[in-house]
């Protein structure tokens, strides 16, 4: 089947087409999505610009109406959608139905925020001068999205720029544009009006190079790698874009004496490994006080070595296949790497089938000052890094680039008091894994993890809306 790019409201072809193919099957052709370039983000942008003023002004009601009919018409189709997912991006079926339910909670909730859009009144210092302080819409958005979360971060983007009334061009991941595809299906289901959402298909180098210099675009929101994150950065600054930036990560869990060695490990397991390690917010470096470091290891090596590997569309499967075969040759380049710097590498195995396949590895011996511990590797591998007291454990989780997820596996309150101010993440988190995080709160990092202001929750508003400060007299 063939699939269109979104503009202005109908389905615009394209001679140029990706194909879609499943990582767990290569024979399982999802579809063919359309091949943009420069020239269909012009379309696009212009068919956003038509529609800004409009859609800015209207009544927050209906901005509300059509993402909560959105949220439920996703929630309709979680299993469909789900299953869409899982061949696509090649998660396990459990996980990729959550993710398109979290897409629905999040298209829910700024249903809400649209309604919140709230502002004040204050005295001015001059009298019979009245001031009021208003938040309006930033203009045409251009949302650049991954291919890892391929429902979950387009979501967590389109519905907070649209709630707060911005228009949109959005780009996502040329691995994984099934699911995009269908939320702007779900979007015109929904009465969203024409141009106020646009869907544009395409290798980043056109289609997202042209959303980043577009003028008539004012503010681009990106996730994606350090480099991409980067470039990004100064081309709108140079343009004089908002920007809002959530790159990579390289997340420690620290573990110490007392822990509760049931909770780290199975912290553990599930931030380093499940999704197949590729999120940006997986335990790729689990730090371990000496005194647990042999039963911690022993423990969790048995425990990945169990985990079953085979296709997402099975019950059974815990861990599903690597996206495609540039990430699964990155992966092998990283496991010869550890072997190099004098690791011990435990797991690691390629799979069977006619898929992208790979079991958990685990590289005990490791240390933070080697490659395979300070490079963000985005699959199912982790360091362990054995230290002698949690006051080395806290220095080293901090000692990284990154600054996006922290973890510590505790039962004493003073240490993760101490953890949770000292750590220096965005996110902290305390005998769970540093994966897994809350729609309604913000998410976001320090450091080389994250730029701008927060995604999700209500401190989304800070980027998809501009202040206005209005003086009148009498």
């Amino acid at each position: 089947m063939d699939f269109a790019h979104f503009i202005g409201g109908q389905w615009v072809a394209d001679s140029d087409v990706t194909t879609n193919r499943n990582p767990a099957n290569q024979d399982d052709i999802i579809g063919t999505y359309a091949r943009g370039g420069a020239g269909r983000v012009d379309e696009a942008v212009a068919a956003a610009m038509a529609a800004l003023d409009d859609w800015a002004h209207a009544s927050p009601q209906i901005r509300h109406d059509v993402l909560e009919k959105a949220g439920a018409l996703i929630v309709q189709r979680k299993d469909e959608l789900g299953r869409l997912l899982a061949r696509e991006e090649g998660k396990t079926i459990a996980e990729a139905v959550g993710e398109t339910v979290r897409a629905a909670q999040v298209f829910k909730f700024f249903a809400g925020e649209a309604l919140r859009n709230t502002g004040d009144a204050v005295a001015s210092v001059r009298p019979g001068v009245e001031v009021t302080i208003e938040r309006e819409p930033v203009g045409v958005i251009g949302l650049i999205t991954p291919w890892n979360f391929p429902i979950a971060i387009p979501a967590w983007k389109m519905a907070p720029a649209l709630a707060f009334g911005n228009t949109v061009v959005m780009k996502p991941a040329e691995l994984t544009p099934g699911c995009a595809w269908e939320l702007a299906n779900i979007l015109e289901q929904a009465g969203c009006p024409a141009g106020v959402f646009n869907l544009v298909m395409g290798p980043g180098s056109q289609v997202g190079a042209r959303i980043v210099e577009h003028p008539d675009i004012a503010a681009v929101s990106f996730t994606g790698s350090v480099a991409t994150g980067r470039r990004v950065a100064v081309d709108c600054a140079a343009n004089g874009k908002k920007v809002q930036l959530e790159m990579g990560g390289k997340n420690p869990m620290v573990v110490v004496d007392d822990a509760d060695l049931d909770v780290a490990v199975g912290a553990a397991l599930n931030g380093a490994f499940f999704s197949t390690g590729q999120r940006c917010t997986a335990s790729s470096r689990l730090i371990v006080t000496k005194g647990v470091h042999d039963a911690f290891l022993d423990r969790l090596t048995a425990a990945a070595a169990d985990l079953v590997v085979g296709d997402p569309l099975d019950a059974k499967t815990q861990i599903g296949p690597v996206v495609d075969q540039s990430q699964m040759d990155q992966n092998m380049r990283y496991l010869t790497l550890a072997s190099e710097e004098g690791c011990d590498v435990r797991g690691g195995g390629l799979g069977n089938g006619n898929g992208f396949f790979m079991h958990p590895a685990i590289f005990a011996g490791a240390t933070n000052a080697m490659r395979v511990s300070r490079e963000e590797i985005f699959g199912p591998m982790a360091s362990i890094i054995k230290v002698d007291d949690y006051d080395e454990a806290l220095a080293v989780a901090n000692d990284t680039e990154f600054g996006l997820s922290s973890g510590i596996c505790t039962t004493s309150l003073k240490l993760a008091s101490h953890f949770r101010r000292h750590a220096k993440a965005g996110m902290v988190m305390v005998n769970l894994p540093t994966a897994g995080v809350d729609y309604h709160v913000p998410f976001g990092g320090r450091k080389g993890s994250s730029y701008g202001p927060r995604e999700q929750g209500s401190y989304a508003r800070e980027f998809y809306t501009t202040v206005k400060t209005s003086y009148i007299a009498p």
